[in-house]
């Protein structure tokens, strides 16, 4: 299953490298692709992915989920 999210407030590698690393520790996260200069993130996983965790980790890594 693939689900988009909308992410503000990277501006570079480390801030792509974040994210992935928080996403894709959630549980049943199979791969995650960030675009920096939209600030798309795509998540495939076999279930969707809660929405409450995906903010959690995004936030983790010091950023703001602002859509989906």
């Amino acid at each position: 299953m693939q689900s988009v999210y909308h992410v503000k407030g990277m501006t570079c590698s480390h801030c792509v490298q974040a994210v992935t690393s928080e996403i894709g520790g959630l549980p049943g996260i199979e791969d995650v692709q960030v675009d920096l200069a939209s600030g798309q993130v795509t998540v495939n996983s076999e279930q969707p992915p809660d929405l409450a965790a995906v903010a959690a980790a995004v936030d983790e890594a010091g950023y703001e989920l602002v859509g989906k």
